[in-house]
């Protein structure tokens, strides 16, 4: 049993959406976010970036910086670039980019289903981080960044969904990146109770991207429990601002990996080793990406290789094992490359699918790296299965679209 709700969201005006939401702040590079803070003064990176063109700053995930960043958000409420909704909603968030379609529902998750199971995580977090981003949310009583979400494809869902979309959306606009974003606030009584009903028949929903996000709202709103002696339980602490896309929306890309040395051997040693797990065929192509599971793709010195792994070289029914993230770090990254921990070795770097096989090679010829290996990506069922299994993925396991923009909706945690 999953239970949602809807809440009154702060949100740009129609007016100014396309100037306030953006990216997330970590996918811009240096000269493209000073260009962003320098040119648009309306931009929601101003809010994660409060102290730019300031002579004297604060240190990085402090209270003081937090503090900058509460400031910043009640500065673009006070000027009218977000303003409350007057009654509870549900927010319908549909993206359209390079082909796909994705619709979803902006609402509060309870933190009680990420307590008891039923949103369910693949990936380990880190204490250290929670806690952060825990100081981060109770500091700014903020959420503006909702916890990506999936849950089984439901017909009276989709009704509901499809009828909304007739009506003129409250936001439609195209971003620099030929995205196309269109949003709309779902009001109505009714058409909340029966999307809120068809939560309540589902046993479990996956967390696909945000696990920190989700566990660190997990953590404040028990500690905001244990201080409020009048405690309802329906206050908004108790969730967290999550979108929600079905199943057969979710696009799963494959993260790849580059490293830069062979850790001391030559390329006919390294294949010589490589012979233990794969069957090694080498390819007259410029270009690869696995066509099944179990399969790698290798480049190295000008070459394309396809590495198929050995029966008996992994376990074929542990769900993590046995995916080809899994059997790229047992089999090759940990004992012949000499990478054990993925998180802090600097030799290995990881690529999104949105950088096809053509930069793995550019890297590698270039000489800043010495061999890639491209990944064919998890399916949504893989991924359910390790979470079914309370087990964890290794990191970058999966690059999961859609990525919501910052800005569109905020969710006030201490209403």
């Amino acid at each position: 049993m999953a239970k949602i709700i809807p809440f009154k969201a702060f949100r740009p005006p129609r007016n100014m959406v396309h100037l306030v939401a953006s990216r997330s702040f970590v996918s811009y590079s240096r000269s493209g976010l000073t260009h962003k803070l320098s040119t648009n003064p309306y931009s929601f990176i101003h809010i994660i970036n409060p102290e730019f063109g300031d002579q004297k700053k604060t240190k990085s995930n402090t209270v003081s910086r937090f503090k900058k960043v509460r400031g910043k958000i009640n500065q673009f409420i006070a000027e009218g670039t977000f303003v409350q909704d007057k009654e509870d909603s549900l927010y319908v968030y549909r993206q359209k980019f390079r082909g796909n379609v994705f619709t979803g529902i902006i609402a509060g998750a309870s933190i009680d289903d990420y307590e008891n199971g039923v949103i369910k995580k693949h990936e380990h977090t880190i204490l250290k981080r929670e806690v952060i981003f825990k100081n981060y949310l109770e500091t700014t009583d903020m959420n503006a960044e909702p916890v990506l979400m999936t849950y089984p494809d439901n017909d009276r869902i989709k009704e509901v969904l499809e009828r909304q979309l007739q009506s003129t959306p409250e936001y439609d606009y195209m971003s620099a990146n030929s995205a196309c974003h269109q949003f709309w606030k779902i009001s109505d009584p009714e058409d909340i109770k029966v999307i809120q009903e068809q939560f309540v028949d589902f046993n479990a929903l996956y967390i696909a991207d945000g696990h920190h996000r989700c566990a660190s709202s997990n953590l404040l709103g028990h500690e905001m429990r244990r201080n409020n002696p009048n405690h309802t339980g329906n206050e908004k602490y108790n969730f967290l601002m999550s979108f929600f896309v079905p199943e057969s929306e979710l696009n799963i890309l494959e993260f790849n990996r580059v490293v830069e040395d062979l850790n001391g051997l030559s390329d006919t040693e390294f294949l010589s080793k490589l012979d233990e797990f794969f069957d090694i065929t080498k390819l007259a192509v410029k270009a690869f990406k696995p066509k099944s599971y179990n399969q790698i793709g290798m480049y190295l010195s000008n070459t394309w290789y396809a590495l198929d792994a050995k029966i008996g070289t992994f376990d074929q029914n542990h769900p993590v094992e046995k995916l080809d993230v899994s059997i790229l770090s047992k089999n090759i990254l940990e004992p012949i490359l000499g990478i054990g921990d993925l998180r802090k070795d600097r030799r290995v770097q990881f690529l999104g699918a949105r950088n096809d096989t053509q930069v793995l090679t550019k890297l590698v010829d270039s000489g800043k790296m010495k061999v890639a290996f491209a990944l064919h990506p998890v399916t949504i069922d893989q991924l359910k299965n390790v979470a079914d299994m309370h087990s964890h993925m290794p990191p970058k396991s999966t690059y999961i679209e859609p990525k919501i923009r910052s800005g569109l909706a905020l969710y006030k945690i201490s209403e």
